[in-house]
């Protein structure tokens, strides 16, 4: 894969609490000009980003609910179609995720399809993508309670019309990415697409994600990973 074609899987990313105005748009300028799938930001620097990539192919991504997904669903569907009208190509948000450690396929759905109704009710076309948080997930259970929570957010992300199910925040203690947690979503996802997300940080890493089923990267050292 030469680096063209390694760049177009990721999506540039700065998510920190402290990124500043200037840093979402130095994002944005670099995804435009090494050919980034996006520009991730958070939702404070969402209209800047989305009027900076107009009339590039890169496009503009924002989170909702980031990094915890603990409030209302109610909340968290008016975020994301905040971003979408403010010019989100793509928004990413987190799950509850004592829905999924509990299995609860029902209470995860009905968060999913409110969000994803409030964000297609802005604009059909927008891509949701949810964050499961599978580090968590799998940590402390056997494989198979591990494999089961996943699947469950993968059938309520599916039911609910998400486009992608991802892997990680890379905020939560128990970690981001995984080739492991990449592969079961892949198995789970259907037609849904698998982002991993949460220490990719070499070339390596990213091969060895997209070789398990990623279909898309996120990563904040993204020029680092395409220049080898």
């Amino acid at each position: 894969m030469n680096a063209a074609e390694l760049a177009a899987k990721i999506d540039h990313t700065v998510l920190k609490a402290d990124s500043s105005l200037n840093d979402a748009l130095q994002v944005a300028a670099e995804a435009a000009e090494h050919g980034f799938a996006s520009a991730c930001v958070n939702g404070r620097h969402m209209k800047a980003v989305a009027d900076r990539l107009s009339g590039s192919a890169a496009l503009a991504c924002g989170v909702a609910g980031f990094p915890l997904g603990s409030m209302k669903p109610t909340v968290l569907a008016i975020e994301a179609a905040s971003l979408v009208k403010d010019g989100a190509d793509e928004v990413d948000f987190v799950v509850h995720i004592p829905h999924l450690l509990q299995e609860d396929v029902d209470a995860a759905r009905a968060d999913f399809i409110e969000i994803v109704k409030a964000c297609r009710a802005v604009s059909p076309k927008v891509v949701v993508k949810v964050i499961l948080e599978t580090a968590a997930l799998l940590h402390g259970v056997d494989a198979a309670q591990g494999e089961a929570r996943i699947a469950a957010g993968c059938q309520a992300a599916q039911e609910s019309g998400c486009d992608f199910v991802k892997t990680s925040t890379g905020f939560h203690p128990a970690g981001g990415a995984s080739v492991q947690a990449v592969a079961l979503l892949r198995k789970h996802a259907g037609p849904m697409q698998v982002k991993a997300s949460g220490g990719v940080r070499t070339k390596d890493d990213a091969l060895a994600m997209l070789d398990a089923g990623a279909d898309r990267l996120g990563c904040s050292a993204g020029i680092a990973i395409v220049q080898g």
